[in-house]
């Protein structure tokens, strides 16, 4: 069995006991935190008045519920089991969607928030459901670029390099 040495920023690592099999260093938690404030703070206002919100709240409700499957999927080290399916490149194919979903999401829960409806009860709600969003999308994107540089194994550190350099 190999052992994994980590540091105190590994902590998501250290929990999921992911070691080199977890691709991404932001954890899946995280984005279920920030996924879910998004769809409750759009289900708290009165977003069957707005069109617009209809794509928010599938956006953000559907990639909440997968980054969950997802996390249980590595909980229970099931993508160990299902080693035919290549998980890194499942994961880069998902975070990239998820980018480019929220980045529509994000732009169109920023556009239905009116400036001039401050005075309204929900327009907290929706200016900050924007602002989880875009921070949805950012740690989407991020995890996004972390999946690819694993999948492509770009994600070495000094000390794997010292081990596979031969030359």
């Amino acid at each position: 069995m190999q052992h994994f040495q980590f540091s105190k920023w590994d902590m998501p690592a250290r929990f999921l006991h992911l070691g080199e099999s977890q691709p991404e260093p932001f954890p899946l938690f995280t984005l279920q935190v920030l996924g879910l404030l998004v769809w409750a703070l759009i289900a708290d206002t009165t977003y069957h008045l707005h069109p617009a919100y209809g794509w928010v709240m599938f956006v953000s409700i559907f990639f909440w519920i997968t980054t969950v499957i997802f996390f249980v999927i590595y909980l229970l080290q099931l993508h160990l089991k299902f080693y035919v399916i290549p998980w890194p490149l499942v994961l880069v194919i998902f975070n990239a969607t998820a980018t480019i979903l929220y980045i529509t999401a994000f732009v169109t829960c920023s556009a239905a928030v009116q400036p001039t409806s401050w005075s309204q009860w929900d327009y907290n709600r929706r200016a900050a459901a924007s602002f989880f969003a875009c921070l949805v999308m950012i740690t989407y994107g991020a995890s996004t670029f972390f999946s690819f540089r694993a999948w492509r194994g770009l994600g070495s550190n000094a000390a794997t390099s010292q081990v596979t350099n031969h030359a």
